[in-house]
């Protein structure tokens, strides 16, 4: 495992990407790490994002494998929903899916850096496996969430890799939704809340 926030994020290969980062700079590297710890614990209970991030924000919510609402600290292997203040996809039952494909959890108060990296890519709706991906965007985007302090300075990110409009293999309203949503989101429209998130868990 690399001691390197940034390893954790996929290559870009086609489509869009989306970078969104906040800084804190700290009067200690104790108080940094603190925060950092912080962040971290806030990172992982995505189904509270919501309310790190303020009024108006998506809601966020973890599953089990079947797709059963749980109040729990997200794990890899987790699928979680956004209920978007957007028209729903039908394959989504009205919601947006994603599953966490990997966790990098590098804690070390006495290192120069630590990091914490989620790394969540759209699949299928638990709830009707059998259909297609439930988002906006393809099977093929990811999203990375990194929480980073390198000395006495934290930083929370948002890095979004190969985004592209999901619209192969599904019926034609959600084909059509889906391209319009997307093109929206990599028009700038989805960074008010990715913004929101990062200032939230940074937020002392």
């Amino acid at each position: 495992m690399e001691n390197d926030a940034s390893a954790q994020i996929p290559a870009q290969h086609e489509g869009e990407q989306t970078d969104v980062i906040h800084f804190v700079d700290c009067n200690t590297r104790e108080q940094a790490h603190e925060l950092f710890l912080l962040a971290k614990s806030r990172l992982k209970d995505v189904s509270n994002w919501h309310e790190f991030s303020g009024p108006g924000s998506s809601k966020f919510t973890v599953t089990d494998a079947q797709g059963n609402d749980e109040y729990k600290i997200a794990e890899k292997g987790d699928h979680f929903y956004i209920n978007l203040p957007a028209p729903g996809s039908i394959a989504g039952d009205g919601l947006e899916w994603v599953r966490i494909e990997s966790i990098e959890d590098v804690e070390d108060a006495r290192a120069e850096n630590e990091f914490i990296a989620i790394t969540v890519r759209p699949v299928a709706n638990p709830r009707h496996p059998e259909k297609a991906t439930a988002h906006f965007f393809s099977h093929n985007s990811t999203s990375t969430f990194i929480i980073e302090r390198y000395l006495n300075h934290v930083s929370a990110a948002v890095h979004g890799r190969n985004e592209t409009p999901n619209n192969h293999y599904t019926g034609i309203y959600d084909s059509i939704r889906n391209t319009i949503i997307a093109l929206t989101a990599r028009a700038g429209l989805s960074g008010p809340q990715w913004e929101k998130l990062v200032v939230g868990l940074l937020h002392e």
